[in-house]
């Protein structure tokens, strides 16, 4: 969705294109309330009565069960990886296999499953899809005031140099922005400011999913850790330590990763210097954030820190080389450099200013708080509310799985996104009538992300509430004395799965704590391994890369972006393993758990 977008990287479907037609997509778009509203009435009707109990091995066979609980996220990504359908083909692909499997292998009852498929779809729209579109909407008003052109110029005016300007704007931005809102926001947002300085759309969506790594743990003000506190009962004091401890050493090799990927071994060492302020700053900020406070501002004082550090280094250093956003040497070129005073350069910025300190204030805990009990809507979903039972091993005891929708329309980091979208459209000069009819477009343009991320979550929670997720994180389990190794794949796993680390968390919090028990290691060491080894699937999430998409304007081709970042979500998360085992078995690594 940049301005240099080209004919062929249109959010429309090319015609003989596997996407579904306009009026296709309105008809399933239209058919999720209806599914969901047939549901509810059965349920209130004809409620399953007592408790359905979830089942991990149906066939006898774990190995059998495991390969079988796969097939939805084998179908969902193969789908877009290998048979490079559109996203939203692929989730409905990867949605009916799930249900197939719930319903005639597990034997989760068709109602029940139906019901999970509505609540899940409900949470894609709400707060996801939520969060996207304001993000969206708030890119497009800076476009049509021309605010965004003067980002550009003033983005460039720091350095010409596109290698640090991915560090800045992917690293160090994305950064904040995921410590602030998270749920997609810094990766839509340094997708667009990528594009608008000539990176190519797909580059701009690959890079930005893999420099949104080490934040995550900490992302929206450190909700993950606290939902991960919340199933295992561990001090968040003491999860923030161990899980910051876990990441330093990736807060310091993403940002080297992130520029060899883009520009090439050699040209990530002419700028070694600027990487090395970068990813020292970020991973010490963190570091010592995370050992003396709590989760709430870990990525914001480490992100801020790593913004200022970058602009006041860059005044005194320049590499030798200087390389445009096509990898092309340009040093011997003279940009004619824009003449823009301090006034137009913040009000370039103002829009950004102005998101960033809204969704900050939004999800200041006090504020929050306060928000929720003023406005949320708790509706427990009837005939799935604490009807699905999880039980031994993935739990100690048999517990009645919450299936609450929040209404949390004040409170949501969407709301306060949309809140900064018009405060921001009002200070650059739009009026109510303007700020209406480019929510519309916006709203029309991210058409085919809405129904594909509500099919993907509602996937997601037919794995959840079936128990499909449970089955792959015991079979991860059954790895004996690698299981620390084993175990942060199993956090990866439930990202990658759900789109959520928090998600992750809440699934897989209570596992890891139990199974580090019977093998002898640290609960809490792997409690936090779940988090920090969920980070490296955020990228390849599937809510991720149609975010993605959507804001490069790439919608189509999330397949290609896939393909672009998988090896490297999988790479890293098994070197985070690798620290993991590291710190369970290895002095002196076992002694810096307890310290």
């Amino acid at each position: 969705m940049g301005p240099n977008r080209t004919p062929g990287n249109s959010m429309e479907p090319k015609p003989g294109s596997t996407a579904a037609s306009p009026v296709s997509v309105s008809l399933i778009a239209a058919a999720i309330p209806v599914v969901a509203f047939v549901a509810f009435y059965l349920f209130e009707t004809n409620p399953v009565s007592g408790h359905w109990a979830q089942v991990y091995d149906p066939s006898g066979r774990w190995w059998l069960s495991t390969l079988i609980a796969a097939l939805p996220v084998v179908v969902l990504l193969g789908a877009m990886a290998i048979l490079r359908l559109k996203a939203h083909v692929a989730a409905i692909a990867g949605l009916v296999t799930a249900l197939a499997v719930a319903i005639t292998v597990f034997h989760m009852p068709a109602r029940l499953a139906l019901t999970t498929t509505a609540y899940g779809a409900g949470y894609g729209l709400f707060p996801i899809c939520w969060i996207i579109l304001p993000v969206i909407f708030l890119y497009q008003l800076t476009v049509k005031t021309g605010r965004f052109k003067a980002l550009q110029e003033s983005l460039t005016n720091i350095t010409d140099d596109s290698r640090l300007q991915l560090l800045l704007i992917a690293f160090a931005l994305g950064a904040f922005i995921e410590g602030a809102g998270g749920f997609g926001a810094p990766v839509a947002v340094s997708c667009s400011i990528l594009i608008s300085l000539g990176f190519r759309p797909l580059q701009a969506a690959g890079l930005s999913l893999l420099a949104n790594t080490a934040p995550v743990a900490f992302g929206s003000l450190g909700i993950p850790v606290i939902a991960l506190h919340g199933v295992t009962g561990v001090g968040t004091p003491v999860l923030t330590r161990i899980i910051a401890i876990i990441l330093t050493p990736f807060c310091i090799l993403v940002p080297f990763w992130l520029i060899w990927i883009y520009a090439g071994f050699k040209a990530m060492v002419e700028v070694w210097p600027a990487i090395l302020v970068a990813s020292l700053t970020f991973a010490s900020t963190q570091l010592v954030m995370g050992a003396y406070t709590g989760p709430g501002l870990v990525d914001i004082t480490a992100a801020t820190a790593t913004i200022v550090a970058l602009i006041v280094f860059l005044r005194f250093w320049k590499p030798k080389r200087v390389l445009n956003a096509l990898c092309e040497d340009v040093t011997g070129l003279v940009r004619q450099r824009s003449e823009q005073g301090a006034a137009t350069t913040f009000k370039a910025w103002l829009p950004w200013l102005t998101l960033s300190v809204v969704v900050f204030a939004w999800g200041f805990p006090k504020f929050s708080v306060w928000l929720d009990a003023k406005t949320s809507i708790g509706i427990p979903i009837a005939g799935l509310h604490n009807v699905v039972e999880r039980v031994p091993p993935v739990v100690l005891a048999p517990t009645a799985e919450a299936a609450i929708f929040n209404l949390n329309w004040m409170s949501a980091t969407g709301t306060g996104i949309l809140v900064a979208a018009l405060l921001a459209g009002l200070l650059m000069g739009l009026g109510p009538i303007t700020l209406a009819k480019e929510l519309l477009k916006t709203l029309f343009s991210v058409r085919y992300t809405l129904l594909t991320i509500s099919t993907m979550m509602a996937l997601g929670f037919v794995m959840r509430y079936c128990g499909l997720d449970a089955t792959l994180g015991l079979a991860f389990a059954r790895t004996g004395a690698l299981y620390p190794f084993f175990g942060t794949l199993i956090g990866w796993l439930g990202t990658a799965t759900t789109g959520s680390d928090t998600a992750s968390n809440v699934l897989f919090g209570s596992l890891q704590q139990m199974t580090a028990n019977q093998i002898g290691v640290s609960p809490v060491l792997m409690a936090s391994a779940n988090s920090a080894g969920g980070v490296m699937g955020k990228m390849i999430a599937a809510p991720s890369i149609v975010v993605a998409s959507t804001a490069t304007g790439t919608y189509g081709q999330e397949g290609t972006i896939l393909r672009f970042v998988f090896l490297h979500s999988l790479g890293l998360a098994a070197l985070v393993g690798v620290v993991v085992y590291l710190m369970a078995y290895v002095q002196p690594f076992t002694a810096i758990v307890t310290w």
